[in-house]
C-alpha cells in the first residue's frame, strides 16, 4: 500500500483510509450489521489501509464504538482519526440539524473539544488519537475564534492525547488562522471527478503550507461505481438525498460517460470504482483518498485501486470526459 507523510507530522499513512460513516447507520444510512462491520475494519488493515476515520457524529458515537472494537489489540497497527465539533449534550452552540432526537449544534469551545476527546477516546478504548479534526467550524451566533480552539487542540497535542491536528469544512481564512496559531497537519474536504471545487479553491494553499489533504464522498455516495442506475429512487433522508448528479438528466450523463470508460476497466482489469479511486489517488495534491465500506469484499476491492498505475494517456481521456459533461 502506498504510503504518504501527513504534513510537517511525522506520520506516515496509507494513500487509502477506510472512511466509517456509513458504520454509524442511522436515518442517513439504515441499519448496519455490526460484525460485518467489524470484519470489514479487520479485512481493510490485512491490505495495508492504515488511515480509519470516524467521529462521534457517525451514528451519535456508534460508528466509533464499532472501530473501538474493531481494532482492539491491533491499535498499533492503524492511525485512527476522529473528530470534534458537532456538538449535542448541551445548548451550547449554533443550531445545525436535528436528527434521532439529538439537537446537533456547531460548537469547538475549549472546554466541549476536550468533553468530545474524552467521550470519543472512551468509545474507542484508546488512550491516544493519532488525527484530531474539527469537523465543522465554528458559525454565528455561536461563534469560537479559532485561536482558542488551537491553543485547546496545541495543548492537547502537547498532552499526547492527540498526534496531528487537522480541519474539516474549512475556507482559506480559516486555514490561514490555523496555522496562524499552531500546526496545522490535514483537511478533510469533499472532492471527486464530479465535484472538483477543491482545486480551484484550497489546494494551492494547502501546497504552499505542506498541509495534507484527505478526501471524503469520492465515488459520490456510490453513483461512480456505476451500479446505481436511472431506476434508483433517492430517499430524501438518505445521504444521497441533495446530491445534484442523482438529478435523472445530470445522472444520466454520468453513466454515459462511465460506459464509455468500460474498455478501460477491461485493460487494467479492475472495477468501475477502483478505476474512479485509482483517478482520484492520482490528482495533484489530493494526499488521502477515504472511501466508504461496511461490508468486507467491497474494501477488500477499494484495496485494489492502489495497485492500479494509470498512464497520462488514460488520465488525460477521463479529463476529457469528466471535462464534457460540465463537471
Amino acid at each position: 500500500m502506498i504510503k504518504r507523510k501527513l504534513g510537517n507530522s511525522h506520520m506516515s499513512v496509507s494513500a487509502l483510509g477506510l472512511g466509517t460513516w456509513a458504520i454509524g447507520g442511522g436515518e442517513w444510512w439504515g441499519d448496519s450489521d455490526e460484525q460485518a462491520s467489524i470484519q470489514t475494519i479487520h479485512e481493510a488493515i490485512k491490505a495495508g489501509i492504515t488511515l480509519i476515520d470516524t467521529a462521534p457524529g457517525y451514528g451519535f458515537g456508534r460508528s466509533e464504538q464499532v472501530v473501538g472494537k474493531a481494532i482492539k489489540g491491533k491499535r498499533d497497527q492503524v492511525i485512527l482519526s476522529t473528530k470534534c465539533g458537532l456538538w449535542w449534550h448541551d445548548e451550547r452552540g449554533s443550531e445545525f440539524f436535528e436528527q434521532a432526537g439529538y439537537q446537533v449544534r456547531r460548537c469547538l469551545e475549549p472546554d466541549t473539544v476536550k468533553r468530545e476527546l474524552e467521550l470519543s477516546l472512551k468509545r474507542l478504548d484508546t488512550d491516544y488519537v493519532d488525527i484530531y479534526f474539527t469537523h465543522w467550524q465554528a458559525v454565528p451566533p455561536y461563534m469560537t475564534e479559532i485561536s482558542k480552539t488551537m491553543d485547546c487542540l496545541m495543548d492537547l497535542k502537547r498532552q499526547g492525547l492527540i498526534k496531528a491536528i487537522g480541519a474539516s469544512n474549512v475556507t482559506e481564512e480559516h486555514i490561514n488562522e490555523y496555522i496562524r496559531y499552531g500546526q496545522l497537519d490535514v483537511i478533510q474536504e469533499k472532492y471527486s471527478m464530479l465535484d472538483r471545487k477543491l482545486e480551484h479553491t484550497l489546494r494551492e494553499c494547502c501546497e504552499k503550507n505542506n498541509i495534507a489533504i484527505m478526501t471524503y464522498s469520492s465515488l459520490e455516495q456510490g453513483l461512480l461505481t456505476g451500479k446505481i442506475g436511472m431506476d434508483y429512487v433517492v430517499d430524501p433522508k438518505e445521504a444521497r438525498a441533495g446530491i445534484a448528479w442523482y438529478e435523472p438528466d445530470k445522472r444520466a450523463k454520468v453513466l454515459d460517460m462511465l460506459k464509455g470508460w468500460e474498455d478501460l476497466t477491461k485493460k487494467y482489469g479492475c472495477t468501475m470504482a477502483q478505476l474512479v479511486i485509482a483517478w482520484t489517488m492520482v490528482q495533484k495534491n489530493m494526499t488521502y483518498v477515504l472511501c466508504g465500506a461496511r461490508k468486507p469484499q467491497h474494501i477488500i476491492d477499494t484495496a485494489c485501486a492502489a495497485k492500479i498505475s494509470l498512464t497520462q494517456e488514460d488520465i488525460q481521456i477521463m479529463n476529457e470526459a469528466i471535462t464534457k459533461i460540465g463537471a
